[in-house]
């Protein structure tokens, strides 16, 4: 796919995947509308990035209503968006029995509803112009569960049923769904993640610091969106076996992951 000249959406851009997402699409030609929370970190992405058109749009995907309100003015202003990706989120680290119940909510009201209300707020001007891509990262835990992410895998997990409905829901108008399942991508996500009371944990895991890094992935995902693949899964060995062995070894995987090394 040539991505010049493409108006390109990405959530959760002002660090990590969506950092990079944004660097690889402005190196293509394309024209990036940026959204996250921090203003000041989407301003210093922008500058960083070596293309003609670049819009920072501060939006929360857990505040549902102002995520409609926003797109709907945005759209209002550039017509329509070409690729959507679906980046923000966050992550967890504490044990179900720990983690209070307002933080299982906000996994989902964040990770799952967040990411469906941006998708529902840009799907019928993508269903008006017959074209779109909509790209959602979800995780290597959006196919299998670990010790320490259970609201979090949840979330992940539930973005898959949605995305393979909708898929087979929008086959003749001309868009197209590519679910990317990371694993150990080396970003802050483990030290924004959440434990038990809601706080972030503010420790950089060995598992992400090791990880791949992520302009790497960003590289990945754009072959795969030229590609037109479904389903992209990058990461180490250790997760890469998990998805095969969850899939083909269900009792075996049970056994390995409860033993396997998740921080």
């Amino acid at each position: 796919m040539n991505f010049k000249n493409k108006r390109v959406w990405i959530t959760g851009a002002s660090s990590g995947i969506g950092e990079a997402l944004s660097y690889a699409f402005a190196e293509q030609g394309a024209n990036l509308i940026l959204s996250a929370r921090n203003e000041t970190e989407l301003a210093r992405v922008k500058a960083n990035c070596d293309t003609t058109e670049v819009l920072v749009v501060k939006m929360d995907i857990g505040d549902h209503k102002s995520v409609f309100e926003t797109i709907e003015k945005v759209l209002g202003t550039v017509g329509k968006v070409d690729i959507l990706i679906n980046n923000a989120g966050v992550s967890q680290r504490d044990l179900a029995i720990n983690t209070h119940f307002k933080v299982d909510k906000q996994l989902i009201d964040v990770n799952y509803l967040g990411t469906v209300a941006v998708t529902k707020a840009m799907l019928p001007s993508m269903i008006l112009h017959q074209l779109g891509h909509i790209v959602t990262i979800t995780s290597a835990t959006g196919k299998f569960g670990s010790p320490l992410r259970s609201s979090y895998a949840a979330s992940k997990h539930a973005l898959h049923g949605f995305f393979d409905s909708l898929r087979a829901e929008l086959i003749n108008d001309n868009i197209k769904i590519l679910l990317v399942c990371p694993g150990f991508i080396r970003t802050n996500i483990s030290m924004n993640a959440l434990v038990a009371d809601g706080r972030k944990q503010g420790v950089m895991d060995e598992a992400t610091n090791n990880g791949i890094e992520p302009n790497v992935l960003a590289d990945k995902i754009l072959r795969a969106i030229g590609s037109n693949k479904e389903e992209l899964h990058v990461g180490g060995f250790k997760e890469m076996l998990a998805i095969q062995v969850k899939r083909f070894f269900p009792r075996l995987f049970s056994k390995m992951i409860a033993k396997m090394k998740v921080t």
